[in-house]
């Protein structure tokens, strides 16, 4: 199928996360909600926030956000993290979701671009340093 939108997910990069959207996620035309798309791809960026914090994060900052195409129901969405920002409490965090239409890998289809950032907090929800970055 020809398409100019048409991609391939990210070479080498295992996702933060994959789901598909239900109906009760969508409106009446099938259309996914866009305040959904976004409570995945800040799901996703606390995920990968988390493991460099070491621990509990808050998203503090959702510093860009672009609906690139729709997200329709039954998609299979892949999401897509990288740190691109480590501060002393904060964590800075581009997010990209990719749609396979219909489950199929012949329509994959960059749908989301994001960056939050989030900051590192300690049982009494204030911010805390980050610990050291570890080498794996």
């Amino acid at each position: 199928m020809s398409n100019a939108h048409h991609t391939e997910l990210p070479v080498n990069k295992m996702p933060e996360m994959r789901v598909v959207p239900m109906p009760r996620d969508a409106n009446m035309h099938g259309d996914v909600f866009g305040g959904w798309i976004m409570s995945q791809v800040d799901l996703a960026g606390a995920l990968c926030a988390t493991r460099r914090a070491n621990g509990r994060v808050v998203t503090v900052a959702v510093n860009s956000f672009v609906f690139k195409h729709p997200v329709f129901v039954g998609d299979l969405l892949s999401i897509y993290t990288e740190i691109v920002k480590v501060g002393n409490t904060s964590v800075t965090v581009n997010v990209e979701c990719y749609a396979e239409r219909n489950r199929l890998q012949t329509e994959i289809v960059k749908v989301t671009e994001a960056t939050l950032t989030y900051v590192a907090t300690g049982e009494n929800r204030l911010p805390r340093p980050l610990p050291p970055e570890t080498k794996s």
